[in-house]
């Protein structure tokens, strides 16, 4: 068992997500860096999708039942460690940060997953002070491979590209990351994308990594817990093998696009 003795900021159970379920309204969700919770499942002997806590920018304070093997990745100096008590801290280098016990937390699975998801309230809650974690049965630790990040992340354009005056801006301005970003999306701060129409646009269907771009030209970066639809032209696609680079975004951060 784990007691929650400090939530930190914000800090939900994930795993590998819920998707397939657009076309009922319910996002796919997950880790936004299910590189990070691949590796650090690995460092405990967990298989890959196992649950595990994402903490963001601040991460929580946790104690344990008795020694338990702990993985910190992410967004921090990776390490393993045997653990009574736990005080994960601030993030490093990034926004999220995923800590992975042997064994996995236990949760109860909503549509297969044990996500928490924060824009249809689907999965467990958010983590509060004085909760309490029941932990699954450890495997066999692991070796780790380096996983490498970047802030430039390629993109694929469209499919609405066309309602923009000069949709190439999108790839020759450097965008800031801004303090109002949470796993729905990362909200940019840059020279606003100019608009070539002004008329609406129907909802259209959404993805992870959508780049939708509302009426004041300021891209939104759609993370785990996007809508499935929306009426804001979509300018172009993050490419999925750069969205667990997307995930760790924390606000103050410069990220550049480019055409894959």
């Amino acid at each position: 068992m784990i007691e929650v003795v400090d939530p930190g900021l914000l800090t939900t159970i994930q795993d590998i997500g819920r998707p397939g379920y657009a076309h009922l309204g319910v996002p796919p969700s997950g880790a936004c860096d299910p590189v990070s919770l691949a590796v650090g499942n690995r460092l405990v002997g967990n298989p890959p999708g196992v649950p595990a806590l994402e903490a963001t920018l601040i991460g929580p304070r946790l104690r344990f039942a008795r020694p338990t093997l702990v993985a910190l990745t992410g967004a921090c100096e990776s390490r393993v460690e045997e653990c009574v008590e736990l005080d994960v801290g601030r993030a490093v280098g990034g926004a999220r940060i995923y800590v992975c016990v042997a064994g996995g937390i236990d949760a109860e699975p909503v549509l297969g997953s044990c996500s928490t998801d924060l824009l249809s309230g689907l999965g467990p809650s958010p983590l509060r002070a004085g909760d309490v974690l029941r932990v699954g049965a450890p495997g066999t630790p692991g070796e780790a491979a380096a996983a490498s990040r970047t802030r430039v992340l390629r993109v694929v354009s469209g499919p609405r590209e066309d309602w923009f005056a000069s949709p190439e801006h999108l790839c020759s301005t450097e965008w800031k990351v801004t303090a109002s970003s949470n796993r729905v999306g990362i909200r940019l701060d840059g020279p606003p994308l100019e608009r070539a129409r002004t008329d609406e646009l129907r909802s259209e269907g959404l993805v992870t990594g959508a780049l939708q771009v509302p009426p004041n030209g300021k891209p939104i970066l759609l993370l785990n817990d996007h809508p499935t639809t929306g009426g804001y032209p979509v300018i172009g696609v993050v490419h999925s093998g750069d969205l667990p680079s997307a995930g760790q975004l924390a606000p103050g951060d410069v990220v550049a696009f480019r055409l894959n």
